[in-house]
């Protein structure tokens, strides 16, 4: 039998995936239990999430969660439920990210939009990382973590509050697979290019950037989110960066921004 026929294994495999009530998360979260992985949709909005379960392939195996992962006590919220509905999580991944305003340059962004930027793209993801990666090694189980980076981690995108954290993410997720690596914990970056959904508003322009000549979908990332996720065929791969961009990283069409007055 291909092992691209049964890339999970549903009897010891969940999985806990935030922004899942939209965009990336939505299509990851779904795939899943398509795949007859039990996983938990965790996202800001009920309406949005509830609507995500009830479109999935296999919505018995989701469980809908709602809160706002830029604080600490909903975090910790997210790890109890998760751990109460599904067991042991062994799969994660972080997708949940506030909206980007294209006024919000380095001298318009305000400190609550920065710090509401950090606290869910970084210290939420690293928070709930750690969390459960605490559990897998005391119950001496392996894991597979996917935390949503971004081409702007290493290229500039008139959003300061943004790059920074999606940079900072990136060195978390090499910070973590090292670390947690002789624990059988893999922890990989996903790194999307303009995919016309979540958070953010993709102009239709930008196809004449992108070598294979179009816009990205949600669906897109998908079939290559499960496969660095599922322990049978990424085995071997930890600490990496997967460009998911139709070869939109091949150039670079930013303008500084228009500062008005300062």
């Amino acid at each position: 039998m291909s092992l691209f026929n049964s890339p999970f294994d549903p009897t010891r495999e969940a999985a806990l995936v935030t922004g899942a009530g939209n965009g990336i998360g939505r299509a990851i979260a779904q795939a899943l239990v398509g795949e007859g992985v039990r996983t938990l949709f965790a996202d800001l909005r009920e309406d949005t999430v509830r609507a995500s379960v009830a479109a999935s392939p296999r919505p018995e195996l989701a469980v809908p969660w709602v809160g706002d992962l830029a604080t600490r006590e909903a975090c910790d919220r997210l790890l109890a439920d998760a751990r109460a509905a599904l067991g042991q999580v062994t799969h994660f991944v972080h997708s949940a990210s506030p909206p980007r305003r294209e006024a919000d340059h380095a001298f318009a962004v305000s400190q609550d939009t920065w710090r509401q930027m950090h606290a869910v793209n970084l210290d939420a993801g690293f928070h709930l990382s750690r969390e459960l990666a605490r559990q897998l090694i005391a119950a001496k189980q392996p894991g597979s973590f996917l935390l949503l980076t971004s081409l702007h981690a290493g290229t500039p995108r008139n959003l300061p509050h943004y790059s920074t954290s999606k940079a900072a993410l990136a060195m978390l997720v090499r910070e973590l697979a090292k670390t947690v690596g002789r624990h059988g914990i893999r922890v990989n970056a996903l790194v999307p290019g303009a995919i016309a959904a979540g958070g953010f508003v993709a102009d239709p322009s930008l196809a004449k950037h992108i070598p294979l000549g179009r816009l990205g979908r949600s669906e897109d990332l998908a079939p290559i989110a499960l496969a660095v996720l599922s322990n049978r065929i990424s085995a071997y791969v930890t600490g990496a960066a997967i460009v998911v961009d139709g070869g939109l990283s091949l150039t670079n069409w930013f303008e500084p921004p228009e500062l008005g007055d300062i």
